[in-house]
């Protein structure tokens, strides 16, 4: 769905710029909250991982076909303002290097397919997860339903702002059916590559999930005694042996257990005496789980979008996409402008001067998941360290 340039009029544009821009300061500021030590690497990752597999087109009806927009993926992987910021980055990379997406449509891409699609994939996705049981499996199945959505909901953005500042004279009635029509159908793959994704990584580290947070950790029981009923807001210890003292230390897999007297886990209120019988009003748990390393992740990641952009892309289906497929029947594109970066090395995902299809498309994808990486992992690498300034600043 990249827009591309003269589709919108010039004060349109400027405007959805300012928006774009807002936007883009306002998740700086969030992404600061979002982001820790784990996931600012993470991040970069993400939106390397979106770049590729948004080259891999896949077909949804006779001559068109649909890729991955990456607003859902990102925001339930790192959190709202960090998608955000993952998705503008792939839209500058692609409009910069690869003529994807025209520069001064900047601003309605990322209005259209940074802003719009994460924050009514997130809103989706929060509104499911607290309303269904708290399970892994809730995390996948509210994935896919707020993918879902975001794309015809982007769909429907984009004939607004064709409302507002088309350059063609073309009726919105058939632009509005037309656009939704075939991004419900992109949609479906675009929340089954959503929920794949998520599913996996809650699968294997439900922690590194922004989205799965609160959802996934295992809770811990706390009781007074062997024989009473554990306490109100207490909650269970899987595989707690039958005489359990009142404290205990959280459990993480292949991680040592702290002394009791530096890592205290309770702290117990007052309590009532009924028939002889001690119960504590309220526990709290307060032990430090140890971090474990995300390097594993990091790394399958990025060999999986390596693989996508590098080698899957060259199967890639060449029908046109929704939007380049509506533009044409519809006469939308009656005054597209050429890419001010046509002439780029890697225009059209190829690198200039190799004529073997392969080896120039796969080139010209790694090219692009190492700049998106290196790109992405750098802001958010900053992003983190200015949180670090502040909260030291404030001790």
């Amino acid at each position: 769905m990249h827009v591309p340039d003269g589709f919108i009029d010039a004060p349109v544009s400027a405007v959805t710029g300012v928006v774009a821009a807002g936007a883009v300061a306002v998740s700086l500021r969030g992404a600061r909250r979002e982001l820790d030590e784990r996931t600012a690497p993470l991040a970069g990752l993400v939106a390397a991982f979106i770049f590729a597999v948004q080259m891999l087109n896949f077909p949804v009806a006779a001559g068109t076909s649909g890729h991955l927009l990456g607003g859902a993926l990102a925001a339930i992987l790192v959190g709202p303002y960090t998608g955000v910021l993952c998705v503008s980055v792939v839209l500058l990379m692609q409009g910069v290097l690869f003529a994807d997406g025209g520069l001064t449509a900047l601003g309605v891409n990322i209005t259209d397919m940074a802003l719009v699609t994460t924050v009514v994939a997130y809103a989706i996705f929060r509104t499911i997860v607290k309303l269904a049981p708290q399970r892994r499996r809730t995390v996948t199945v509210a994935s896919f339903v707020a993918a879902l959505v975001s794309v015809p909901a982007a769909a429907v953005a984009f004939t607004a702002i064709y409302a507002l500042g088309g350059t063609a004279d073309v009726a919105i009635g058939k632009v509005f059916a037309a656009m939704v029509g075939v991004h419900v159908l992109i949609g479906i793959g675009e929340a089954a590559i959503t929920a794949l994704t998520v599913g996996a990584v809650v699968a294997v580290r439900p922690d590194l999930v922004y989205g799965a947070r609160g959802v996934t950790a295992r809770p811990l029981e706390i009781r007074d005694s062997p024989l009473a009923p554990a306490a109100p807001g207490a909650v269970a210890r899987a595989g707690a042996p039958a005489a359990e003292p009142s404290t205990a230390t959280s459990e993480t897999p292949g991680a040592s257990e702290a002394p009791a007297s530096e890592t205290p886990v309770t702290s117990e209120a007052p309590a009532c005496e009924t028939s002889g019988t001690r119960e504590p009003v309220a526990t709290r748990e307060t032990a430090a789980v140890p971090q474990r390393s995300a390097r594993r992740v990091w790394f399958a990641g990025l060999a999986a979008a390596l693989l996508c952009a590098g080698v899957v892309s060259f199967y890639a289906s060449a029908s046109p996409d929704g939007l380049e497929k509506v533009a044409h029947d519809k006469g939308i594109d009656a005054k597209e402008e050429d890419h001010a970066a046509k002439d780029s090395p890697l225009a059209d995902y190829g690198v200039k001067d190799i004529s073997d299809a392969r080896l120039s498309g796969g080139l010209a994808g790694v090219i692009g998941v190492g700049a998106t990486l290196v790109v992405g992992s750098g802001v958010f690498i900053v992003v983190r360290r200015r949180r670090a300034t502040t909260e030291s600043g404030r001790g």
